[in-house]
């Protein structure tokens, strides 16, 4: 009697192609999870400004009665700015005023510049924020972006105030986020570099060492915040810069 050899049918068309669409989406998905950079989660969400309105109203109550002078030099920026207490004493006899809110990111200066920056028609403004920015996960190019739209929106008021951005502070609380600050930091540098109305102070080196490490005695316990000493250091460092943009010719 004959061998006869048992034969498996061949599947169904319809089932190897399905079959076939699956281990080829398998495939695709492996590869984009191998390819995914570990950064790629989006940064969480921007906090409302909403935050600030106690602080907003608190200066323009202040400005009922106590008014900054018009055309003068604004100090504009988050609690490294707002902390700088001995400010126009340190700035004397320079016309300068503080309009700085602690915590804020650059979108909530962005916010409330109708508010605490437009209406004083500063000649100068002297601006530090990206800190919190960097903190909260945002990008150099994200934070380099909302300060040319910082510049861009005061502009179509004030086209000829000054801009003088001050570095964002390698501080040892953000060193996980130095890159960033340092990515940043560059970015700004460039840009200002192509406007004679714009100005970059780098003020890392008042809050280093000669080898290149954190002068801790200027900071307070959060390592974020300083001591009145690293002011004397900012000073001495923004002071001039400013001084000269003063003596200039409005819009010059």
């Amino acid at each position: 009697m004959p061998l006869r050899t048992r034969l498996t049918p061949p599947p169904a068309p319809h089932a190897r192609s399905v079959r076939l669409a699956l281990l080829a989406a398998t495939a695709l998905l492996l590869t984009l999870l191998r390819g995914a950079p570990a950064s790629a989660a989006a940064p969480a969400a921007l906090p409302s400004p909403d935050r600030f309105k106690a602080d907003i109203a608190a200066f323009l109550a202040a400005d009922l009665t106590n008014p900054p002078p018009r055309r003068a030099i604004e100090f504009i920026g988050s609690s490294i700015f707002r902390q700088w207490t001995g400010l126009q004493r340190q700035m004397a006899p320079l016309p300068v005023f503080n309009r700085a809110f602690g915590g804020s990111l650059t979108s909530d200066l962005l916010f409330y510049c109708d508010q605490v920056v437009i209406p004083y028609e500063p000649r100068i403004i002297v601006y530090y924020c990206g800190s919190n920015d960097a903190n909260a996960g945002r990008t150099a190019e994200e934070i380099a972006a909302g300060f040319r739209e910082f510049v861009a929106h005061v502009r179509t008021r004030l086209p000829t105030t000054r801009f003088y951005y001050v570095s964002i502070n390698r501080a040892p609380q953000k060193r996980a986020r130095w890159d960033v600050v340092d990515a940043a930091n560059r970015l700004v540098r460039d840009y200002c570099a192509g406007d004679q109305a714009l100005g970059y102070i780098d003020v890392n080196p008042a809050i280093f060492d000669d080898g290149g490490r954190p002068r801790m005695e200027l900071y307070q316990p959060d390592q974020l915040h300083f001591l009145a000493p690293a002011y004397d250091g900012f000073t001495a460092l923004i002071r001039p810069v400013v001084e000269r943009a003063w003596k200039q010719p409005a819009g010059d």
